[in-house]
């Protein structure tokens, strides 16, 4: 039996930080010194971040990444170090993975099996690495993977499979990616170490929840969920597997410590959707924030299901005396809406300055109606308001510093429910990927976390309205969202054909309205902020169409 003591140090790097990146790694090695650990394992990109996107065709950018793992190299005297990095090789760049050992670059791996998504696409940047390599360290033989590579045919005497990641977080993300590293180690008889990034960048979720997994498919170890986290555990491997003679083999001239103690680490408590969907959306809020200097978040409380879970998010994201909430009531809003609003920022102990837009209302029609004689101005007035309301939040934002963040949701998202320059303005919008039926569970159950209507219930159960002209209600525009989102979802996240929604049980005239209500609405969403991702179709990101687009298909 040989044993090693492996950490997995699933960190949260900010992309360019690249001093803050590297000496994050140097904490984090300490620590592992500190439990007698053989070696620590970084995720992939972990010195430049992730998405680095067009920073990798700056010069500058690729000297400094390289400058700063020479950096790192002295800290690793008596401990083997594997960190995400960028390499360049005969004049091309590569998605590296490093290997220091005793404060000594040993070797650096180049990533074959480049990947194309719409997060991410390395085929833009790097060149393909040639080359795959067993390492042998204390008789065990290891093979390095970065990315979804771990899923390609790796030598047969491998041991150990580190995999080096940046898997973003979606609903059920995790649970399908363990049960793929789970059969991969059950058909390679292998261990394998799978670190993956924590925290959030531009809205992009990383779940964190690192792996060890045994050679018989079972979870020994994991990491944290979205927070970063050192999993550290002692691996014993049987020396029973012969090596392949095709496979050329370095050996790693590192000796492994001698230890009297046993580490053998218990697993997180698995956790209910709704809780991992919440956490991911305060973890992209807070990250948003937080990597790009702001300090305080502002926005608009109408006293509406939307606005009143951001406001919660948001909350639980930087603190309840760094969220400012505006209410801006005008001719419309109802007595109902003005307590609720009141009520949920007492319970969430937010301050509230109210800006009342009658009066700009009233000025903006006073100059307008006179250009607009004989024309239809309804839409035109309800227009208006969000769009006054957007001003007011943009002065506080300019005077104060602080992010706007919108509060419309995934519903509203795909069918252009919503203002362009109003509703739809601000620096970062919290739900942009979470259907309306999604909110009010959410809604449902930060309540019951809470143990008591944190979100005022009259909130829950009233019926949904911009209220922007008297008794309006969504429905007058939607279907009912327990019609609306099955349909969106089909068609969105699933690419079902308008047929194949047919089957499903709904009217041919409510599909044929509401595909075209998300085709039509491209413009929209183009010129709207970046959010939060968690579904596997984000608009955006996983769901761009073109904006002039006279396709519309055909349904009998």
């Amino acid at each position: 039996m040989n044993r090693l003591r492996i950490a997995l140090a699933q960190i949260n790097p900010t992309v360019g930080d690249l001093k803050g990146n590297t000496e994050k790694c140097v904490q984090y090695i300490k620590r592992a010194k500190a439990c007698k650990t053989d070696i620590i394992i970084f995720p992939e990109y972990t010195i430049s971040g992730y998405p680095p996107f067009d920073l990798l065709l700056n010069p500058d950018f690729i000297k400094d990444s390289m400058a700063s793992l020479k950096r790192l190299v002295p800290h690793t005297k008596n401990i083997m170090v594997i960190v995400g990095c960028i390499d360049v090789k005969e004049g091309g760049i590569y998605n590296a993975g490093a290997i220091i050992v005793n404060g000594k670059l040993f070797h650096v791996y180049h990533k074959i099996h480049l990947e194309k998504s719409r997060i991410f696409d390395e085929t833009l940047y790097f060149k393909q690495g040639t080359h795959r390599t067993i390492y042998s360290i204390n008789g065990v033989n290891l093979t390095f993977t970065m990315g979804n590579e771990i899923m390609e045919p790796l030598p047969s005497d491998s041991q150990l499979i580190v995999n080096l990641h940046t898997n973003p977080y979606y609903i059920e993300s995790h649970t399908l990616k363990e049960k793929a590293i789970v059969k991969k180690t059950k058909d390679s008889m292998a261990y394998c170490a799978y670190v993956n990034m924590a925290g959030a960048q531009d809205g992009i979720v990383f779940h964190g929840k690192s792996l060890i997994i045994n050679e018989k498919g079972h979870t020994v170890a994991m990491g944290a969920a979205f927070e970063e986290d050192l999993v550290v555990t002692d691996i014993e491997f049987n020396n029973n597997k012969k090596k392949s003679p095709s496979t050329e083999t370095m050996k790693i001239p590192f000796t492994v410590k001698n230890k009297t103690d046993t580490l053998t680490p218990g697993t997180p408590k698995k956790t209910d959707p709704l809780n991992e969907i919440y956490s991911a959306l305060v973890t992209g809020a807070k990250d948003y924030a937080r990597k790009n200097g702001f300090q305080k978040i502002v926005l608009g409380l109408s006293g509406g299901i939307d606005s009143s879970l951001v406001a919660a998010i948001v909350r639980d994201a930087l603190g309840s005396k760094n969220v400012v909430g505006i209410f801006m009531p005008s001719q419309y809003t109802s007595k109902e809406s003005r307590e609720d609003v009141y009520g949920l920022a007492k319970n969430l102990h937010l301050h509230i300055i109210e800006v009342p837009i009658d009066n700009i209302f009233h000025v903006y029609m006073d100059i307008l109606k006179h250009h607009f004689k004989n024309k239809d101005t309804g839409i035109t007035w309800e227009n208006l308001q969000p769009r006054i309301r957007a001003n007011i939040l943009m002065a506080f934002s300019n005077t104060f510093g602080w992010l706007v963040v919108t509060t419309g949701n995934k519903s509203e998202f795909a069918t252009g429910y919503s203002t362009l320059y109003g509703d739809t303005a601000g620096g970062f919008a919290v739900l942009s990927d979470v259907s309306k039926s999604l909110v009010y569970k959410l809604a449902s159950w930060k309540n019951k976390q809470a143990g008591f209507s944190l979100i005022p219930d009259r909130i829950l159960t009233k019926v949904p309205s911009a209220e922007l002209k008297p008794h309006q209600k969504d429905t007058d525009t939607l279907p009912p969202y327990h019609i609306l989102d099955p349909i969106l979802e089909a068609y969105i996240e699933n690419n079902k054909s308008m047929e194949e929604i047919r089957t499903m049980g709904f009217e041919r005239a409510v599909i044929k309205k509401i595909t075209h209500m998300v085709d039509s609405n491209e413009y929209k969403r183009r010129q709207s902020p970046a959010g939060i991702k968690i579904t596997k179709r984000a608009f955006l990101r996983d769901r761009i169409f073109p904006i002039t687009n006279r396709f519309r298909p055909n349904i009998s």
